[in-house]
């Protein structure tokens, strides 16, 4: 592939360096007994690491631009192609067509990391999730409470499992070269505990919707005042003066369990 046009709208940054792909695969636990889903193949490097060490690939790709370089290179391969836009697969349509578990990896843009990692962990097939991504988000992943990189994408990563920043990356890693460093996170993925992941998603929005004030304040509706909700809070061992930035993973899940049919 002699030229190719870069495209800002697709976030598109191709790793060049043969001993991380090597490493990206290491870290996300590829045997040949798994089957992978990628996102984004990109010119195909990552793709072909993971193929000599997985026992199936299905690889995802939008840029229509690709798509006879990549037919090309990866013809009577285990690597299948999937011209289509991730997104717009239903979880329905994935699991019929990897046929069982499977372990995603995928070097995300940033536009799309939120989306396809709350997506994906909701996926009852997916075993684990290796993705890189800007080193900012990686670290909003890994958050602990009480820091400034605790927020709403930390609770929906840490709810399924505990995070790992695996790898650090150097941005000239890339090409073209962007302007910040990226990380590699893997999550091994665990039940939720939680009934309706789509209603806890909104509670945690709505207890960091305002993030310096008081978990009361943010969760108070026309249903559930102010007044009611310290009140509950202290009966179950919070204090009225709470913030969502100071609570556990556990505390989360206690507390969307307690408010959850009151709002």
């Amino acid at each position: 592939m002699e030229k190719f046009d870069f495209k800002k709208k697709f976030g598109q940054n191709f790793l060049k360096d043969a001993n991380l792909l090597s490493q990206i695969v290491e870290k996300a636990g590829v045997t040949a007994e798994d089957v992978v889903v990628e996102i984004g193949a990109g010119k195909g490097a990552l793709t072909e690491v993971l193929s000599k060490n997985a026992k199936k690939v299905y690889s995802f790709e939008i840029d229509s631009e690709l798509f006879e370089f990549l037919g090309e290179k990866f013809n009577n391969t285990n690597v299948q192609m999937i011209f289509k836009d991730v997104m717009k697969v239903t979880d329905d349509e994935l699991n019929e067509m990897v046929g069982g578990k499977f372990k995603l990896v995928a070097n995300l843009p940033y536009y799309v990391t939120s989306p396809i990692i709350t997506r994906f962990l909701q996926n009852e097939n997916m075993e684990s999730l290796t993705v890189m991504v800007q080193e900012e988000v990686a670290d909003r992943i890994v958050a602990s409470p009480k820091t400034k990189d605790y927020g709403v994408l930390t609770v929906i990563c840490q709810i399924f499992g505990e995070p790992k920043k695996a790898i650090r990356v150097n941005r000239k890693m890339f090409y073209p070269v962007p302007n910040v460093d990226s990380a590699v996170v893997r999550i091994d993925k665990k039940e939720a505990l939680v009934e309706d992941f789509s209603k806890f998603i909104s509670f945690v929005k709505q207890a960091f919707s305002m993030r310096r004030k008081k978990l009361s304040t943010n969760l108070e509706t026309s249903k559930l005042k102010k007044g009611e909700i310290e009140k509950l809070l202290l009966e179950n061992g919070f204090s009225e003066m709470t913030r969502a930035e100071e609570l556990s993973i556990e505390d989360f899940k206690k507390l969307y369990n307690l408010f959850s049919g009151k709002m």
